[in-house]
């Protein structure tokens, strides 16, 4: 199984792709889609018509968006909103169903610690992917969900095995 984490921004969306094979997580690219341009819509499209790309050339089965957090910067809220809109949306036409998870989740289940600095997920991630070339720390996030997204996987995984197993 592929999985596809998000790390949404208006500026710089993180990405990151890793493959799943049982218990064992490996790392298949990481990056940045950027926002280019003054406009707001020009960046939405920009977000947009690079995340399809890294979609369709990475073909995932699956997706995780990590939720936006609501600040004191209410128009900064909303903006990042629109830029986990897009996000939302390129992973639904790629036909792919989304996980969501607060960025607390996230930083608990790769750090073990919900609130995590970016320095301690950065050197998680790398733990947990040995040999990965991050492309920033938006791409360290994504990784970062993308690993959260597979953890609660494999999970639900081995709840539906073990119901499958006590009903027959």
């Amino acid at each position: 199984m592929r999985v596809l984490g998000v790390d949404p921004g208006l500026r710089n969306m993180g990405w990151g792709i890793v493959d799943v094979a049982g218990s064992r997580i490996t790392h298949v690219a990481n990056g940045v889609c950027h926002g280019t341009g003054t406009d707001l819509a020009d960046r939405l499209l920009a977000l947009h018509l690079a995340l399809t790309q890294v979609i369709a050339d990475y073909a995932p089965d699956q997706a995780a968006i990590e939720q936006t957090f609501v600040n004191k910067d209410a128009v900064g809220t909303l903006k990042l909103g629109q830029a986990r809109g897009i996000a939302l949306l390129v992973v639904a036409q790629a036909g792919i169903k989304a996980g969501e998870y607060a960025p607390n989740a996230v930083k608990k289940a790769v750090v073990g610690v919900g609130h995590a600095a970016k320095a301690q997920i950065d050197h998680m991630v790398r733990l947990q992917l040995p040999g990965v070339q991050l492309a920033g720390p938006d791409a360290a996030d994504a990784l970062a969900i993308a690993i959260t997204h597979a953890h609660h996987l494999q999970s639900a995984g081995h709840l539906s095995r073990a119901i499958a197993k006590a009903a027959s």
